[in-house]
């Protein structure tokens, strides 16, 4: 018979992969607490504490001041815009038949075409006119089944002589396409979707309501072009992010970035001698009556045209600080500063070379004609059109390199204060 075995109990062998248990909730610390020193929430920015409060607020009210400032001061009173010129009279119509027609009594003189037109609106509505117009290359732009605009220059607008045909009428597949984009905002983002177009809205009503009629008034464009845009960055930035310590850097960083931008754009405009004096300056001087501002507008333009690439820069950095932050409360400002600057460079880099290619998309007509002029590529670019979009992108693009450093910077400072006083 075997004894009994009477040796103390040996320990499981330790086996390689096996699950180990989670050890519950420490009775001893406060409940919710998981013991660690930090954790990982990613939650909606925590409320800044009182001395980030304090610093915002002492960089944003002089902003804030002289925006709400310049825009009183540079807002056109009533009547102080030029009056406007002498419209054409315009009228929808539909376009039956085309065929083709001498464009003169000679019957010789050929290349035109003459359409009938069934005209919508206005006095000569429910008639049918004939219209003659040119067919360059025996390629006539308007045909049967178009909707076009009619237009009626000088003369009454019961002469069907007065008539021309001006252009087609886009208006259906423009809202078409709106609703499309809008849908999409809204389907992507939800309330931040509408909140982003709201934005939107506010963006088109300062630049139709302010900017437009400010220059109109002979204004300064630099200058209005500058309170627009802190006037579109104050709103469309706590419209569609939130008023937050994290929306506050992002508007700080792009102040401060849009004016690096005028700064640098009036130097650069001067020294390369760009007078903004183009046949888009000549007729709008003609129709006022008075002398443009050329230059100025090229700054205006450069100026609104980097607005929109400097507020996604400075967002997504602001972003990409507090993201990193809350995925680890531990990291030291230094290593949170790098890690935000290697997503800024990739984004910085994509977002210049967006700009470069949205310049030369608007002067890609101007590029092939030079092109098939066979100029050299240095001659090309000093040609003032051209040379004008380079000093726009170039600076736009300082500009841009600039934001990421500063937003980043100004954001590490504002989230190290803030987990320096969650941290107590």
């Amino acid at each position: 018979m075997r004894p009994p075995n009477t040796s103390p109990p040996q320990p499981a062998p330790h086996r390689t992969g096996a699950r180990h248990r989670r050890p519950g909730p420490d009775p001893h610390l406060p409940e919710g607490s998981d013991g660690h020193g930090h954790g990982h929430d990613h939650g909606p920015p925590r409320p800044a504490d009182r001395r980030v409060r304090i610093l915002i607020t002492a960089l944003l009210v002089p902003l804030a001041v002289a925006t709400l400032a310049g825009l009183i001061l540079l807002h056109p009173a009533a009547g102080s815009a030029p009056p406007a010129a002498d419209a054409a009279a315009r009228f929808d119509g539909h376009v039956t038949t085309a065929t083709e027609a001498p464009c003169s009594e000679d019957p010789t003189d050929t290349g035109c075409v003459a359409l009938t037109v069934e005209v919508s609106d206005g006095p000569l509505a429910g008639t049918a006119i004939v219209v003659v117009e040119s067919a360059p290359h025996g390629v006539a732009p308007f045909g049967p089944g178009d909707d076009v605009v009619l237009v009626s220059a000088g003369g009454s607008t019961s002469d069907p002589g007065t008539y021309q045909v001006s252009d087609f009428q886009r208006g259906t597949p423009l809202l078409a396409l709106t609703v499309l984009f809008a849908a999409a905002v809204v389907a992507l983002g939800r309330w931040r979707g509408v909140a982003a177009l709201g934005a939107l809205g506010l963006t088109g009503a300062v630049l139709v309501l302010f900017v437009l009629p400010a220059i109109l008034a002979g204004q300064n464009p630099l200058a209005v072009a500058v309170v627009g845009s802190g006037v579109i960055m104050f709103g469309a930035l706590y419209i569609t992010h939130g008023v937050s310590a994290r929306t506050s850097v992002a508007l700080i960083g792009t102040m401060a970035s849009l004016l690096l931008i005028g700064a640098l754009g009036v130097a650069f405009a001067a020294l390369a001698r760009l007078t903004g004096v183009t046949e888009d300056t000549a007729a709008l001087a003609a129709t006022l009556g008075s002398p443009v501002d050329g230059r100025g507008l090229v700054l205006a333009g450069l100026v609104i045209g980097a607005l929109g690439a400097l507020d996604d820069v400075t967002v997504t950095q602001t972003s990409a600080v507090w993201e990193l932050d809350a995925a680890d409360r531990g990291s030291r400002p230094r290593a949170l500063f790098s890690s935000a600057m290697r997503i800024g460079r990739d984004h910085v880099a994509s977002a210049v070379n967006t700009l470069v290619l949205a310049y030369a998309g608007t002067t890609l007509p101007l590029l092939l004609l030079f092109s098939v002029a066979e100029r050299g590529l240095l001659d090309t670019l000093s040609v003032q059109v051209i040379a004008t979009e380079v000093v726009r992108t170039l600076v736009g693009s300082i500009g841009l390199v600039a934001a990421v450093p500063l937003t980043t910077a100004l954001a590490v400072a504002v989230v190290r204060h803030g987990r320096s006083h969650y941290s107590r």
